[in-house]
């Protein structure tokens, strides 16, 4: 079992290396493979009403004029280290671990993402809890009841689930129970767990519900796929021969089975939606990751997005690698592998 953890662990910190080295290559690398100079990467760090020498200064003060391994190598330093950026008339230092420093806003990017990231992890994990839940749920029922009303008016709201945008049910659900019936907080309204845990919970329930409803569909129909898969098998009838209660015979030995692929998934769900829920936020206008990636797209702050996009991709690792130990616990076919 140890040296299953360590594996596991070396393994992410490759990947952790492979995603920063891909990340920073997109936004750097590319444009100059399309043709960009330097210059031209400068001028997105400059005002409209910049000369050519300005833009130029620009580019030397900021290194990109050097070769793309040694910018690299001084982002990933930067990371353990922290960095100085030279903007002409002063130094900027950004403290490790830097993940940029944007010249828009004049600010490191992670402190800006640290702010807005318990929005995000409230969001996120309050949906999740929801969606796991109510979809395993709907899922375990359905394969019991399989072919009858409860089966296909599930699988009905369900695939309305997958099938609906977020952006969609977003605003309608603000609309109708917010606007309309004023049973929830309207958009952009927020507050901290630590502040009022009962306004924070209040804030943020429509925005869960919407998000586990588009989650909760997938989640459903996995749930079902598996247990109508795994309660023909063999140790189930078995199971049932010895005597064992049918609910014991379904938690037990149908539903545990049928958790790998729930958790790979919800691992995947769970490390991305942590990286920025792009449009659940921006419908209810809440101050999270996803938001603040969204304005560094529309004003062209590359260290915002390149920031997010590390960020993003560390939860996602993180959110895998503790997916592979929960294999050891619920599959103990795992831990003899």
């Amino acid at each position: 079992m140890l040296v299953y953890i360590v594996r596991r662990l070396f393994i992410a910190v490759v990947l952790l290396f492979i995603v920063t080295a891909v990340a920073f290559s997109i936004f750097f690398l590319v444009p100059r493979i399309a043709g960009a100079s330097a210059d031209d990467l400068a001028s997105r760090y400059v005002g409209k009403s910049a000369g050519a020498e300005q833009i130029h200064q620009t580019a030397v003060h900021l290194g990109l004029t050097d070769p793309i391994w040694v910018q690299y190598g001084r982002f990933a330093k930067g990371i353990f280290v922290g960095s100085n950026y030279d903007t002409g008339p002063s130094v900027e230092r950004c403290p490790a671990p830097c993940l940029g420093y944007s010249f828009v806003t004049q600010n490191p990017v992670l402190p800006d993402l640290l702010k807005r990231l318990p929005v995000t992890m409230s969001l996120a994990g309050g949906a999740a809890v929801l969606w796991l839940l109510g979809g395993v749920f709907a899922g375990v029922v359905s394969a019991l009841r399989r072919g009858t009303v409860i089966d296909r008016t599930a699988m009905g709201i369900a695939l309305a689930g997958v099938s609906l945008p977020i952006f969609f049910t977003g605003l309608l659900s603000l609309s109708i129970f917010s606007y309309a019936l004023g049973w929830t907080a309207p958009g952009g309204s927020y507050t901290s767990i630590t502040t009022n845990p009962g306004s924070w919970a209040y804030d943020l329930m429509l925005p869960w519900i919407t998000l586990a409803f588009l989650y909760a569909a997938a989640y459903a129909r996995l749930t079902r796929a598996g247990m109508l898969e795994t309660m023909n098998e063999d140790y189930i009838r078995t199971a049932r021969a010895k005597g064992l209660r049918e609910s014991d015979v379904v938690i037990k030995h149908g539903l545990r089975a049928s958790l790998t692929p729930i958790l790979t998934i919800f691992g995947l769900d769970l490390g991305l939606l942590l990286g920025g829920a792009i449009l659940t936020e921006t419908a209810y206008s809440l101050p999270g990751i996803g938001q603040y990636a969204l304005i560094g797209l529309n004003t062209n702050d590359l260290p915002k997005v390149l920031g997010v996009t590390i960020l993003g991709a560390t939860f996602i690792i993180v959110a895998n690698l503790v997916v592979d130990l929960l294999y050891a616990v619920v599959d103990p076919r795992v831990r003899t592998r």
